[in-house]
């Protein structure tokens, strides 16, 4: 299982969120370039890149930011926030960015993930971000019918590498992963499944490597290795071997 610490940018900053609320920001670093070489040097082999301003509004904003980081590691990176067209992707897929994540665009167009993946077969991931077993769309802000197991088996021959499944309400909250929200949904798909929202200790990526025999492959850890509560090297020697993603 892989270990993949995340980068939010808001106006040009590394931030982390609260639930994802607009305004509940913390300001981790004015240099999110920076931030992408201090997870590197302790051992990352992949970035969790987010935009947080073109999630919320629609477009991409921090291409010249994501383009800093880029240029700044070794290691690949997977970029989501406000890709909702074609043209948004190959831009990404220019710059270099290795994998790239559709959140609102994969529910309210599916015409575009096959498109996407057609294109760049390899490189498309699903964010399935939830709150109360409902998908959440726009930033967050809105609540769809759908469920995570009803959406991700819509994507089940779609081709795409993998899908993030993210507990929106525990996100940032470091009050631990939804372990059974998580095991639902890889159970009922064969698409790799990345967890996200919650990741408080050690503990946490402990208790998720007992989920690796259901398709999970990695999780996504963004407070808890900024405050500490998490050591990222030990986390990664931790979840070493395993399923691969």
């Amino acid at each position: 299982m892989i270990i993949i610490p995340a980068i939010d940018i808001r106006e040009g900053k590394c931030v982390r969120l609260v639930r994802g609320v607009r305004g509940s920001e913390t300001i981790y670093s004015h240099n999110p370039a920076e931030v992408a070489r201090r997870w590197e040097s302790k051992g990352a082999e992949l970035l969790h890149v987010v935009d947080i301003d073109g999630a919320f509004d629609g477009r991409p904003q921090n291409m010249e930011i994501v383009g800093e980081i880029l240029n700044s590691v070794s290691i690949p990176i997977q970029v989501g926030g406000g890709i909702r067209d074609m043209e948004s992707i190959r831009t990404y897929v220019s710059m270099g960015v290795n994998r790239i994540i559709l959140g609102t665009a994969a529910l309210e167009n599916s015409g575009l993930i096959k498109q996407a993946v057609s294109v760049f077969p390899g490189k498309i991931l699903v964010a399935i971000d939830a709150k109360d077993d409902k998908v959440t769309i726009e930033g967050w802000t809105e609540v769809a019918t759908i469920s995570p197991v009803q959406f991700v088996s819509r994507l089940e021959k779609s081709g795409v590498v993998a899908v993030i499944y993210t507990d929106t309400y525990r996100d940032g909250t470091e009050a631990g992963l939804n372990l059974e929200g998580i095991r639902r949904l890889a159970d009922s798909t064969s698409i790799p499944v990345i967890a996200s929202g919650g990741v408080s200790s050690i503990r946490d990526i402990k208790e998720l490597l007992k989920l690796e025999p259901c398709g999970v492959v990695g999780v996504i850890t963004g407070k808890a290795v900024y405050n500490g509560s998490l050591d990222l090297e030990e986390a990664i020697r931790t979840a070493r071997g395993g399923n691969k993603y």
